[in-house]
């Protein structure tokens, strides 16, 4: 059975929504793009009044699938504007002139431009840069742990934040099915 649009974007965003991870992204297969583009847009304009932002990064041709990207703007914005975090951006072929809205406008270019995620993803996912790094050093080999992302550092720390992620999108989608309304679902920034 084919999950809604709602459905995916609860389950998938869920940390994001109770404000607990800076950002979600998640790809939602159909083949009828005019409904997803409006519902992108329809959630991105119903959540911008409590701080988040809804887009959408890529649209492939041959799936039909969807890479829908939810984020909190301001904390991405400081994440992005930290003087590593800017740094490594500066080494990765980032122009960090244009600011928080110029970065986002190169990472969405750079999913149409590659075949693979960008590694960067990490930063943009609110992963430490350590373990972004990490990965690129290790080409995704010699990590910690892993769970929601793959990390570098202490196994402990990122052990506690995927189970704090388990847990709100397991209550969220229980909420969510018993009939709560995404808008209700949102903690505000």
């Amino acid at each position: 059975m084919k999950q809604s649009f709602e459905a995916v974007f609860v389950e998938q965003c869920a940390p994001t929504l109770a404000g607990v991870k800076p950002s979600n992204l998640f790809r939602f297969q159909s083949s009828d793009s005019d409904t997803v583009k409006n519902a992108v847009s329809e959630r991105d304009q119903g959540m911008r009044t409590y701080g988040l932002s809804v887009c959408l990064l890529k649209q492939c041709c041959k799936t039909g699938s969807f890479l829908i990207y939810t984020y909190r703007m301001e904390w991405i914005d400081r994440i992005l504007s930290e003087p590593d975090n800017l740094d490594f951006l500066k080494r990765s072929g980032y122009t960090v002139s244009n600011g928080f809205t110029g970065i986002l406008r190169q990472f969405a270019e750079r999913f149409y431009l590659e075949r693979q995620f960008p590694h960067e993803i990490g930063l943009f996912l609110g992963y430490p840069l350590c373990d972004v790094v990490g990965f690129i050093e290790n080409k995704g080999q010699n990590f910690t742990c892993r769970g929601y992302w793959k990390s570098y550092g202490d196994p402990d720390i990122a052990q506690k934040c995927y189970e704090r992620y388990r847990k709100c999108t397991s209550i969220y989608k229980r909420l969510f099915e018993k009939g709560t309304p995404i808008s209700r679902l949102i903690v505000a920034a």
